[in-house]
């Protein structure tokens, strides 16, 4: 179990992010037309996952708008922006906010992917949404990068991530 905090209050996860150097997880998540998608979908690119609770957030807002100004410009990179809202809200929110070089991708369907990276609040007021947390993976799959945010509230450190990103 990890521990971050919302508005300084302690809250959990089911465990840690995958370890730097091991290879991640598969995992299937729900694209906005609600087709299936996969980790072994983009085999062969460099990966920004982009975890948080909820799209209908100004922080979360605020990192879907960031990495897609910055990380979607590189070459070879998908950026995959990950939650529990619904494809539907996702949309709205691309759709609003003229967002598209990320993939927003729903996690809604049975929470495999908050399992397998160890994303899921375990309780608290965001009890079963997932933690803000950036896993950067190279063209093999690899772990290279990661960081779960200790204040949910707090963005992530994006220059770290895009380091990473730019190093993989």
């Amino acid at each position: 179990m990890a521990t971050v905090t919302l508005k300084g209050n302690a809250i959990h996860t089911l465990g840690d992010l995958p370890a730097v150097g091991s290879k991640a997880p598969e995992f299937q998540l729900t694209k906005n037309d609600l087709s299936p998608i996969s980790l072994s979908d983009y085999k062969g690119q460099k990966i920004v996952l982009n975890i948080f609770p909820s799209v209908d957030t100004g922080t979360c807002a605020q990192s879907v708008r960031e990495f897609n100004k910055e990380a979607a410009s590189l070459s070879n990179t998908a950026v995959l922006c990950i939650s529990k809202d619904l494809p539907f809200a996702q949309a709205r929110f691309c759709g609003a906010e003229g967002i598209d070089k990320v993939e927003m991708l729903s996690d809604f369907k049975d929470g495999g992917f908050g399992e397998a990276y160890q994303v899921t609040f375990t309780d608290g007021p965001l009890e079963s949404l997932l933690s803000r947390s950036i896993v950067v993976l190279n063209e093999n799959g690899d772990v290279v990068y990661t960081e779960q945010v200790p204040e949910t509230v707090d963005e992530p450190d994006y220059s770290s991530a895009l380091e990473a990103l730019r190093n993989a």
